[in-house]
């Protein structure tokens, strides 16, 4: 099994640019890829990628999704002077020709390809192509928004035929909807394609009614198109956490897809002029960590946008180094979704619930006069160019100090460890090391009937979450203190993936801690592959720092999760799933509406009602 990354580039990708003045077009320029493989270099992970040489698309892979007549109109620009080039790109929306764009579109079109080949031939789990021009808004038969082929259409497409995948997810985070793949794969229920974007009620390019929350696909692919419009700048780190969590995570597991495409446009991160959003570098990190959980951790990362150089690296290279493996950083911020991005949310989930199983037992309500409709959403002016390179400046050098892990596994004297990672020290015995000893917050997961004595005191310092069959019979409410009752058959598939998303994640994010301990006693009533799961999602936290107690009587458990802790999660087959259960969901909205004060991610489960009466009385 592939245990690399792979990275695309190509230098020659940079020798094309705008020949005459164009406002709206300049921020596309070459330094976008050349500054960001500066960065992957700078921080040494270039070597540690395996680099696939880039090779051009072919007429027959272009044509897969574009006309005949739009690809004979790309070739003839290879001959035109700068006028002919200039009265070429007006036909079209926000673009520009050069006489070496057809050769480098080819080379973004073909590297992507180069990716998703060598992904589902398994000589890698993963990978980044670093490409331009970019590709989503394009159509079948013109160019749009700097994009000349759209790259991540064209590779669902042919992942689907050359590897006969049944259901493939592309995730669109680019600050602009991606309205060409909206447009290719609307009626395609083989094809689940979300995207978030900046709308501000069709205020923001490309102005499109059908970029918002309700337009959710046509025939048979309704249901199949997630729009999650953001109504006003300023978005942070919290924000788009919630939005994994609480919309696209639970469907992309029910969805469970062959393979994962990434549009990878990091105009929605900090300081960029087209998105005006304050997702910090780190929350890429994050976002690629969560994503490596589906689609059995077959994932291509294709960029699209990204305009701010500095942040833009950053953020590239954040997302590289999670691909690798390394241990992810703190996100900072707040971990506490706007009032709009809560509204954008519910409106989301609504026209989705009769389309999903994980959505059934929902109980959500449109809101019809979202709360910025009519406001100005000025972008606050601290944040210009100069500002934000000074920010990131020191805000780099905190985030990237991470203490390296290993991963030790503790065993009774002659317990067979053939079976374990090679990566895995074994030992008798073990002193806890720094960041154990210097942990300030921590989270502690007890799966069984564990005596509710044992829970944490409300100082803040631990927090317990206590997953069992039953809850006790009597209980003291804390803010550090959770019980959650999930009793489902342990037979074929599982639904505790969405406990994990609406309430678990949220809750850990929401308190940050510093440690995770994990302990599991033998009258457990959640599965092998839960546990492995929600240990793999939570180390996403505590910069990897997480301690797992398990009973001897489950030596299988044990060797499953020492693969786990030693980053063996992408290689694991998560499913399959099914839906909870009516009085699952209805037991979970509970638990979350009576901490969603304190914890503020759980507040997209069902606080929006309490806000809104909230805001009423203010």
């Amino acid at each position: 099994m592939a245990s690399s990354t792979a990275l695309v580039y190509d230098e020659e990708m940079t020798s094309y640019k705008l020949l005459w003045d164009n406002a709206e077009c300049a921020i596309e320029n070459p330094e976008r890829i050349s500054i960001s493989y500066k960065s992957l270099q700078h921080y040494g992970l270039v070597e540690r990628c395996l680099q696939l040489p880039v090779r051009e698309a072919t007429e027959e892979e272009i044509t897969i999704i574009h006309s005949p007549e739009y690809l004979e109109v790309v070739k003839s620009t290879q001959t035109m002077d700068v006028e002919e080039l200039r009265k070429t790109s007006e036909k079209y929306i926000a673009a520009f020709f050069h006489p070496n764009s057809y050769r480098c579109a080819k080379l973004s079109l073909g590297g992507t390809l180069q990716l998703v080949d060598a992904v589902m031939s398994g000589d890698v789990r993963n990978g980044l192509a670093l490409i331009r021009p970019p590709g989503h808004h394009s159509q079948p038969s013109e160019s749009n928004g700097f994009c000349v082929f759209n790259n991540v259409a064209v590779a669902a497409k042919y992942a689907k035929t050359k590897y006969n995948l049944q259901r493939i997810l592309i995730v669109d985070w680019d600050i602009h909807h991606g309205q060409g793949i909206q447009n290719i794969f609307e009626d395609d229920p083989s094809v689940l394609y979300f995207s978030w974007h900046r709308y501000e009620h069709g205020s923001f390019w490309p102005n499109l009614r059908e970029s918002d929350y309700d337009f959710i696909g046509k025939g048979k692919g309704t249901g199949y198109n997630i729009n999650l419009p953001w109504n006003q700048t300023g978005m942070s780190n919290g924000d788009y956490i919630a939005a994994f969590f609480h919309v696209l995570l639970p469907l992309a597991f029910e969805f469970n897809p062959d393979l994962v495409l990434v549009s990878a446009g990091y105009d929605s991160g900090i300081g960029d002029p087209e998105g005006c959003m304050h997702a910090t570098p780190e929350c890429f990190s994050h976002l690629t960590h969560l994503l490596m959980h589906v689609g059995n951790g077959k994932l291509c990362v294709v960029l699209e946008g990204g305009y701010h150089l500095r942040s833009l690296a950053e953020s590239v290279s954040m997302t590289v180094k999670t691909l690798l493996g390394d241990p992810l950083p703190r996100l900072s911020g707040e971990m506490a979704p706007c009032f709009s991005a809560l509204e954008s949310i519910q409106n989301t989930r609504h026209v989705h619930a009769p389309y999903w199983k994980c959505m059934l037992h929902d109980e959500t309500r449109l809101i019809q006069e979202p709360s910025t409709k009519g406001l100005s959403t000025a972008y606050p002016s601290h944040t210009d160019a100069s500002t934000v390179d000074e920010f990131l400046e020191n805000h780099m050098k905190k985030i990237l100090y991470a203490i390296p892990l290993s991963t030790t596994c503790v065993l009774s004297p002659g317990a067979d460890t053939s079976r374990l990672p090679t990566n895995v020290q074994v030992e008798e015995c073990t002193v806890p090391s720094e960041q154990i000893k210097g942990a300030i917050r921590v989270l502690c997961v007890g799966i069984g009937d564990l005596d509710p004595k044992l829970s944490s005191t409300n100082d803040g310092k631990t927090f317990m979450l206590i997953i069992s069959e039953d809850k006790p019979s009597e209980r003291v409410h804390s803010d550090y203190q959770c019980f959650l009752q999930w009793n489902e058959n342990l037979g074929e598939g599982s639904s505790f993936f969405y406990a994990l998303f609406r309430f678990i994640l949220p809750l850990a994010y929401s308190y940050q801690p510093d440690l995770i301990i994990i302990t599991v006693e033998n009258n457990r009533s959640i599965g092998t592959k839960d546990i492995l799961l929600l240990t793999s999602l939570l180390q996403g936290l505590s910069q990897g720092a997480v301690l797992s107690i398990v009973p001897e009587s489950e030596p299988e458990l044990t060797e499953a999760l020492c693969n786990v802790l030693a980053g063996c999660h992408s290689t694991m087959d998560f499913g399959p799933y099914k839906p909870p259960t009516e009085e699952c969901v209805h037991d979970l909205k509970d638990e979350a509406v009576s901490m969603e004060k304190e914890w503020k991610l759980l507040q997209c489960f069902g606080g929006l009602p309490y806000l809104l009466e909230e805001s009423l009385t203010s």
